[in-house]
């Protein structure tokens, strides 16, 4: 398995390291519950060095980036955009972020499970021969911390006005005294914080740099499994659970980040053709009563199996059971009731609107 620049770290801390998409990773340090409410209350560290970074470069930079994905990159310097990445028919190959330094230099953050698979893609179906695509991935450490405290912690750290550094926007600073950093206001909990992305060779100064600027607010650090809890409870997707290339931006509730009006993109044409036939199923989320959901659950209706979750738990910050899952459209408007099967025994569930969790502040 593959290490991050922070591996040493997780092994001081006497993390429960697993394998997660080929990497070693920290599944939790503590317990889950204990490491999900310090990220709702007050700030958190993560290790998401595994994620993989491209770089374009070149006059038409931007240029290519908009033939290769569903939103329009209608974005400025500094600033950050979500968006998937499709196949001609529509799938979904990865949901990422793009970030434009320049219109000559944009950086894309991919999924880890999807580095090499996404690589060859973009540099493959790159449209112009003046546009280098590299895969810049083993020069970056990246760090995420998340929660209400997470401006004061960092700001001790940099002499960038965090303040001004609005959601989705990035600057280039230097942070720890590491020059050529990344700050970017993003992240994958639901709670206010950024993605730091680092040169990979700084990562002994900068985890220890944090931790310690954090202390007054009792940050831990926080892994895998209740990163999912975080991002689940603030409906955000995870890729290869509740999408993947069999599944369209339109099914998965990403119709937002696809822009019709824009120029020609790889799979507009299949996603335009599916818009205008209607769905037949789409990713919804639910409350369920009694029983705790989990990936591969059957959806029932009347007996009929009509769906399957895609993600599920028990919320540690609402007390209450909450999924995801793939339904017919017949089920997927808000109040829609169904049934999920929970090791042979059976849950209502609810389809309900927008995340389950929203952040007070």
């Amino acid at each position: 398995m593959r290490r991050t620049p922070f591996f040493s770290f997780h092994i001081d801390a006497k993390a429960k390291m697993v394998d997660f998409s080929g990497w070693e990773m920290p599944l939790n340090y503590t317990r889950v519950i204990p490491e999900h409410q310090q990220v709702r209350q007050s700030v958190g560290l993560f290790d998401v060095s595994h994620m993989g970074e491209v770089r374009f470069r070149g006059p038409r930079a931007l240029g290519a980036v908009r033939h290769l994905v569903t939103n329009d990159c209608e974005i400025e310097d500094g600033q950050a955009q979500y968006t998937c990445m499709c196949l001609p028919d529509g799938g979904i190959i990865d949901d990422l972020i793009v970030y434009r330094i320049r219109e000559d230099d944009v950086l894309l953050c991919i999924n880890a499970a999807n580095r090499d698979k996404d690589y060859s893609w973009l540099r493959d179906n790159n449209p112009y021969d003046d546009v280098s695509v590299e895969n810049v991935s083993d020069f970056w450490g990246q760090l995420a911390l998340q929660g209400r405290n997470a401006s004061a912690t960092l700001q001790t750290l940099t002499d960038v006005d965090l303040s001004a550094v609005k959601p989705f926007r990035f600057v280039v600073a230097t942070v720890a005294g590491i020059e050529g950093c990344i700050i970017a206001r993003t992240g994958y909990t639901g709670e206010d914080g950024f993605e730091i992305f680092l040169p990979a060779g700084a990562a002994d100064v900068l985890w220890p740099a944090i931790m310690g600027a954090g202390e007054a607010f009792g940050i831990l650090p926080i892994g895998l499994a209740a990163r999912d809890t975080l991002r689940l409870e603030a409906r955000l997707h995870l890729y290869g659970s509740d999408m993947d290339e069999s599944k369209s931006p339109l099914e998965a509730g990403l119709g937002w980040c696809v822009k019709l009006n824009k120029e020609d993109f790889i799979g507009k044409e299949a996603i335009a053709a599916q818009k205008t036939a209607g769905l037949t199923s789409r990713l919804v989320g639910m409350t369920v009563e009694g029983r705790i959901p989990r990936p591969h659950c059957p959806i029932v209706s009347e007996g009929q199996v009509v769906g399957e979750v895609t993600s599920g738990t028990r919320s540690p910050t609402l007390g209450t059971n909450i999924a995801l899952g793939y339904v017919p459209r017949r089920f997927a408007r808000p109040g829609s009731t169904v049934e999920i099967d929970v090791r042979g025994r059976t849950a209502t569930a609810t389809v309900v609107r927008g995340p389950f969790y929203k952040r007070d502040y």
